[in-house]
């Protein structure tokens, strides 16, 4: 466990190993909670609602299925044009 020290205006600097297994990158908001034991500090990524559906069960599981799709090499194209497009997409 390392010690780290309250500076001025009481700001804290997270050591680099934990900064770097939790992702957290300057800017990134963290949940600050009381609890019994003392303080604990969580990271929180804020998501911008336009981008909200991006991170529903539903287009997670779609993304994961595209990815697969890709990896197997089932993919047509790239298109000349949209005709060629719809041909492929008929057959």
């Amino acid at each position: 466990m390392d010690l780290i020290k309250v500076k001025r205006h009481y700001q804290l600097t997270l050591p680099a190993e934990l900064r770097k297994k939790f992702n957290i990158t300057e800017g990134d908001y963290m949940r600050v909670e009381d609890k019994d034991e003392g303080i604990l500090i969580k990271p929180v990524k804020v998501i911008d609602p336009d981008q909200e559906y991006f991170h529903t069960k539903e287009w997670q599981k779609g993304e994961a299925e595209a990815d697969a799709d890709i990896a197997a090499g089932r993919i047509t194209g790239p298109f000349e044009s949209v005709d060629e497009l719809i041909k492929d997409l008929d057959s």
